[in-house]
């Protein structure tokens, strides 16, 4: 981003995809105004109404599964078999919140002293949505939708890495029918941004970024007493217990820690393996994580695509490089190939304690730290040990006992068991700690920006 405009470019080859130019703040002030007096028509709409839109939406992103897929691709680098599956999670989201929106949104009665109750889930007005690039289409669908199925408008503004892709959404939002202007497109800076936080017409604020960027923003929502939900980063453990499945441990953690580019908040990227299997796992990782095939994102072969930028490639290096310079061992990858485009190689590292990158912070690439714990219990107090509390795993024949442990011993916000998953419409999506906090999708997730309004009849 420049002073005056905006460039996506493509990681792979490094060339400038489109240039966009920044708005002025009367242009900006103009997107929020619009999207407020849109809402004012909007939220008279039935839920019902509501729903059909979205339903539709869900089949226009479909429909445009390919151009969407690809752009995606050209302006982040992940593996296109990934943007597709990325598109057709965005539209099971719409078809989940259509399907069972108007049911969750219902006025609910209630028995009142000396007459009766009803509560309403009211719009609450615009929704401020401030996201990251790594997830172009998702990371807006899965606020967006909940927030219009309530009532909202909504605002986007999407990291510059993929202008493209949030322009696009718009588009594919009124293809549907969704009424000009609710759903509002921000090309503007971070200075801009805190005066849309300000802006009176602005109800609510929502961020995916890191915890540094939450932190921000939430203290200045906070300065003018806007709620806010937070989904940050996170170091996320997976713990191999005594009694793992270590062949679907291994198939599991690889393919957690890769997907995406190992550029997603809910990646898998602390391995914590007690000593009964650590050598095994270790060798067996070591192997898949040398076999990775790394290259053009667009081809099927590829298991490992570009970093999305220069600097983010830089920084992930640099993390490696530090935690090795403090005691921790390369098994796999470790340096910067000498190619076009910014990739990065699957890297695993091992001897990882505290006091490295690699053990305290977000390593936001495809680098794997595994740690050797004496048993089941260290396991936990290792994977605990984290100021982050977004996602995580267990890997244990005893599944009992490893959802108890989940349930009451993991301090996360989501826990898989034997397997890796990111996200789920049904199932409620965020964490704890500096991970932040609210939720999105599932019931949960669709009432965060709604007003539960209390109305008391007399007899």
């Amino acid at each position: 981003m420049t002073d005056k405009r905006i460039e996506t470019v493509n990681p792979l080859t490094e060339e400038t995809l489109a240039t966009y130019p920044l708005m002025s703040d009367e242009e900006a002030m103009g997107v929020v105004e619009k999207a407020h007096n849109a809402f004012l028509d909007w939220r008279l709409k039935s839920l019902d109404e509501r729903a059909g839109v979205i339903a539709e939406i869900g089949e226009q992103l479909r429909q445009s599964k390919d151009e969407f897929a690809r752009l995606m691709t050209d302006e982040m680098g992940k593996l296109l078999s990934d943007a597709r599956e990325e598109i057709e999670l965005c539209a099971n989201i719409c078809d989940y919140t259509a399907k069972n929106g108007p049911e969750m949104l219902a006025d609910e009665k209630r028995d009142a002293a000396g007459g009766r109750g009803i509560v309403t889930y009211s719009p609450l007005g615009v929704i401020y949505g401030i996201q990251p690039w790594n997830f172009p289409c998702y990371q807006a669908i899965r606020y967006s939708i909940s927030a219009l199925m309530v009532g909202n408008g909504v605002l986007l503004k999407h990291s510059a890495n993929c202008t493209g892709s949030g322009l696009m959404l718009r588009d594919i939002y009124e293809a549907a029918g969704l009424p000009k202007d609710l759903f509002g497109v921000l090309l503007i800076s971070h200075d801009q941004s805190d005066k849309i936080i300000e802006h009176d017409l602005v109800r609510g604020v929502t961020l995916t970024g890191s915890d540094k960027a939450g932190r921000a923003v939430a203290q200045r929502a906070a300065s003018v007493s806007k709620k806010t939900v937070l989904e940050l980063g996170s170091n996320d453990a997976y713990m191999l217990f005594d009694d793992a499945d270590l062949d679907l441990a291994i198939k599991a953690c690889v393919q957690g820690r890769l997907f995406n580019n190992g550029q997603t908040c809910v990646n898998a990227k602390r391995f914590i393996v007690t000593e009964k299997n650590y050598d095994a796992f270790v060798e067996g990782y070591a192997t898949a994580f040398n076999n990775v095939a790394m290259g053009d994102p667009n081809e099927d072969e590829t298991q490992l695509g570009p970093m999305v930028s220069r600097s983010q490639r830089d920084q992930v290096h640099s993390q490696v490089e530090e935690s090795v310079a403090n005691g921790a061992r390369i098994i796999a990858g470790g340096s910067v190939p000498d190619r076009k485009g910014w990739f990065y190689p699957a890297t695993a590292l091992v001897d990882v304690a505290p006091g490295q990158p690699a053990y305290d912070d977000e390593i936001f690439g495809p680098v794997a730290s595994i740690i050797k714990a004496k048993d089941d219990e260290d396991a936990m107090r290792i994977a605990n040990d984290s100021r982050y509390g977004l996602g995580g795993g267990i890997f244990s024949k005893d599944v009992d006992r490893a959802v108890k442990m989940a349930a009451s011993r993991f301090d996360t916000g989501m826990v898989n068991i034997n397997t890796y998953s990111i996200a789920s419409p049904d199932m409620p999506f965020g964490g704890v700690k500096d991970s932040g906090y609210g939720r999105e999708h599932g019931e949960v997730g669709l009432k965060e920006f709604a007003n539960a309004k209390s109305i008391t009849i007399g007899a």
